[in-house]
């Protein structure tokens, strides 16, 4: 599944024949789908597929089909998510899903926290490029589909969805700025726009693992009989009107992904966390590793060739605590660049 779910696309929750304009989706903010560079007039979506492509294939992303062929349809499926008004799943994999249709979702809103998905990309291996997709910002499309080819390394579907999702994320953010700086040039703005996105998601992680937890522990609180049903709602609302303020609050707006969650309640909130969960740990290996494509990806690799979540995540600790390589390999080895810098960063090798 996308971390990404969608520029220049929309969601909505729909109650019956009433449908609430949601903000976008995960990584889609209404803004930024708007605000395609010049870029979108000079390189066609299928030459940046074809870059984006070659670039996989250097750094040993296990081949796909996705992206080969074009499709007519907004979207690839419509999801709806959905939860109790007081339970906060970890993830989209705790939330309940039913199937939609492009005319909504056949569940009550006034009885759950609802989350429409008009889903524009997945990780099937063989899904289009949708209309949705082939029209949402350059910065957008060239993160998605790394990000989807990125879920096909099997040691991915060994894991949890917050931690596949947090490295595709990540991952996807190093290609795209990587073909951005090949396709346009370092100078270009589509190129110095996704060079900031890392930190700006990590920004949002904080803010969306933050309010996960107070939310979780309100609720504990209110089944355990401490807080009244009437009380707990009510902070509820204060506590998304917050998370609004603050996810608002970040700056430079992000060009690849919306800084709040996806539907300002329990259902987007949870979504949102399959995200965010784990990418300050993703982050901080990509700082130890030098901000570098290439040496984070191999260290990602290493990490999560781990049969259990726990076992994950101690290698991430242990990589974040130690140093990026010994004496005799930075000695034997040319420094890595960022993704700014020379492909010699990327030569092949076995995906994570």
């Amino acid at each position: 599944m996308p971390p990404t779910p969608r520029q220049g696309r929309r969601a909505w929750l729909l109650s019956g024949s009433q449908a609430v304009l949601l903000a976008l989706l995960l990584l889609v903010d209404p803004a930024t789908g708007s605000d395609t560079t010049t870029a979108s007039e000079i390189k066609d979506r299928r030459d940046l597929v074809s870059a984006i492509k070659r670039l996989e294939k250097k750094l040993g992303f296990r081949r796909t089909k996705n992206f080969t062929k074009e499709s007519k349809k907004v979207a690839a499926a419509y999801r709806c998510y959905y939860t109790g008004k007081l339970e906060l799943p970890e993830s989209y994999e705790g939330l309940d899903l039913r199937q939609g249709t492009k005319a909504g979702c056949p569940v009550d809103a006034q009885k759950y926290d609802v989350f429409f998905y008009p889903l524009d990309a997945d990780a099937s291996g063989r899904t289009p490029v949708t209309a949705s997709l082939a029209h949402e910002s350059v910065e957008r499309f060239l993160v998605v589909v790394p990000h989807e080819d990125f879920h096909a390394n099997q040691e991915l579907r060994k894991l949890p969805a917050t931690l596949g999702e947090a490295a595709s994320t990540l991952i996807g953010f190093l290609t795209a700025s990587e073909v951005a700086r090949q396709e346009f040039g370092e100078p270009s703005e589509v190129y110095r726009n996704l060079l900031r996105e890392p930190e700006l998601f990590s920004r949002k992680a904080e803010i969306v693992n933050r309010y996960h937890v107070r939310l979780s522990q309100l609720y504990a609180a209110a089944r355990a009989g401490r807080v009244s049903e009437q009380d707990t709602l009510a902070q509820k609302q204060q506590i998304f009107e917050e998370i609004q303020q603050a996810c608002k609050a970040i700056s430079p707006a992000p060009k690849s992904f919306n800084p709040c969650p996806a539907a300002n309640n329990n259902a987007g909130l949870a979504f949102d966390a399959t995200y965010t969960k784990y990418y300050p740990l993703m982050y901080g290996l990509y700082r130890v590793e030098g901000r570098a494509l290439k040496p984070t990806l191999d260290a990602l690799q290493r990490a999560l060739r781990a049969p259990t979540e726990p076992e994950a995540l101690r290698n991430l600790q242990d990589l974040i605590k130690s140093p990026p390589a010994s004496a005799t390999e930075l000695l034997a080895t040319p420094p890595a660049g960022g993704p700014g810098d020379s492909l010699s960063c990327c030569s092949p090798s076995r995906p994570p």
